[in-house]
């Protein structure tokens, strides 16, 4: 995992969304600092598939299952880190969902309120245990997996964009309403990452050339392009860091 090192050994980060993708290559690079590591997801079996991958004891991996978009979940999910760890350090919001919509006039409201829910009502409630238990230690990292999809309305992606664009405003406003607390609010904002999430998209041969043909570093982003951010976020290294966005794009945002 090469020589970069973010300080983290001993930090308690909860990782929602971790059982796969960007979360769980997250989780490993946690690990690898010596941090306590938690993860939630909603499926049991996928969290077993984490920890078995993670190839750590359970001790050092807490894997809970939870909805982070429903409220009863997420507090027995702080209630068990509290029961557990006392404290925590770092929360990285990763858990999104991104399913192809019509426009947002066409869009059922029951679809809309499940990306939202899920972007961010998710982030929200997890945000705001973790503030609670963040301002008692006095201090405190907050990193959200925000996308590109905020700053670009995008066919068949509105209600996620929407979704997106709110957690990024919502990263602001945290950052500066708990400032005077010690803890930085940030978030990280990628394009497409090869992930199963996107799988459609860049195995298919001809969709992958026209994708990347818009992205001035010619590819799309693996999932370590987006945990190197996330961990300087969550390091001390980004103490007088706060309220911002990161794009990880290879430059697509700029032409």
């Amino acid at each position: 995992m090469g020589q970069i090192s973010y300080g983290l050994q001993d930090k308690v980060v909860l990782i929602t969304g971790g059982s796969r993708g960007i979360g769980l290559e997250i989780a490993r690079y946690c690990l690898a600092e010596k941090a306590a590591v938690v993860i939630c997801g909603r499926k049991q079996d996928g969290l077993d598939a984490a920890v078995e991958s993670l190839g750590e004891p359970g001790e050092d991996v807490l894997a809970v299952p939870a909805h982070i978009g429903k409220e009863d979940d997420v507090d027995r999910l702080f209630a068990l880190i509290e029961e557990s760890f006392s404290r925590l350090d770092v929360l990285i919001n990763n858990v999104g969902m991104n399913i192809m919509t019509a426009s947002i006039v066409d869009t059922e409201p029951s679809l809309w309120r499940k990306i939202i829910d899920t972007n961010l009502t998710g982030t929200y409630l997890c945000s705001r245990k973790a503030a609670a238990l963040m301002k008692r230690q006095k201090g405190g990292k907050i990193v959200t997996i925000s996308s590109v999809a905020a700053r670009r309305a995008t066919s068949a992606m509105g209600v996620y964009g929407v979704a997106k664009a709110g957690v990024e405003m919502m990263t602001a406003v945290l950052a500066a309403e708990l400032a005077a607390d010690n803890i930085q609010v940030n978030a990280v904002a990628p394009a497409m990452v090869r992930t199963d999430f996107s799988r459609p998209f860049w195995s298919n041969e001809s969709l992958y050339k026209d994708i990347v043909s818009t992205i001035p570093m010619g590819r799309i982003a693996d999932p370590v392009d987006v945990v190197h951010p996330v961990l300087f976020l969550a390091s001390e290294g980004a103490g007088f860091i706060t309220g911002q966005t990161i794009v990880v794009d290879g430059g697509a945002t700029i032409i």
